[in-house]
């Protein structure tokens, strides 16, 4: 994720976070409606592996491209840790907007707008919810960057993938388990439907910030 190169290298990064946050919202939305309202365990449990395993596959297919992030507050966290440039962090958040929103079309087209708004992230209560996406954010983010430092492993595909099936688990009931920008704002502009978006939006973003304070407050060895 320590990111150079000339212009059609970041060019195709840039193609890459699209692509990469197109798959993963695609195969999560599709998995919410593949779970059809199931309720109580086993739809948690459908989605929760529908978006690890579309995370997983891009970032087997795209990471030695990008770094795949496919989230905003991942690019923050590692924006923070100087590990991409502020130009191409912002290149990235076009991406990622730009892929969950195409990928949120590809749902409609494949069942209509108003199945899009189904598969948006919800609070039970806004306090609740805005815990809830900073706490499973940090968690998340934390891990994506332990996991992609110097020191890292060959293990990190698997270990975000995990994380993020994790964190659906743990948060679906209460905030829907967004901890991704991008993905609330796909659904959400397709389908016209706006309320409560701004917690999707913002809240990710300061998780990422406590993740980067946890990530440096416990360093791996040759980084601290």
């Amino acid at each position: 994720m320590y990111l150079q190169g000339g212009v059609t290298v970041v060019i195709n990064r840039y193609l890459a976070e699209f692509m990469g946050t197109l798959i993963l919202v695609f195969g999560g939305s599709m998995g919410i409606l593949a779970a059809g309202g199931a309720g109580g365990a086993a739809e948690i449990i459908l989605i929760a592996f529908a978006f690890g395993l579309a995370l997983l596959a891009g970032i087997w297919a795209l990471g030695h491209v990008s770094g795949a992030h496919f989230n905003p507050a991942v690019t923050l966290g590692l924006l923070l840790d100087r590990r991409i440039s502020l130009t191409d962090s912002i290149g990235y958040w076009v991406a990622q907007f730009a892929g969950a929103a195409v990928a949120s079309l590809l749902v409609a087209g494949a069942s209509s707008t108003d199945v899009v708004a189904g598969t948006m992230t919800t609070y039970s209560d806004q306090g609740t919810g805005i815990l809830m996406e900073v706490a499973l954010t940090a968690i998340f983010v934390w891990v994506v960057m332990a996991s992609t430092g110097r020191s890292a492993g060959h293990h990190a595909p698997m270990a975000i993938s995990l994380t993020l099936v994790g964190v659906h688990l743990a948060g679906i009931p209460f905030s829907g388990a967004s901890v991704n920008p991008a993905r609330s704002f796909g659904p959400s502009v397709v389908s016209g439907t706006f309320e409560g978006l701004w917690v999707y939006l913002v809240f990710p973003l300061v998780g990422a910030l406590i993740a980067y304070g946890l990530y440096r407050l416990f360093p791996a060895v040759d980084e601290a």
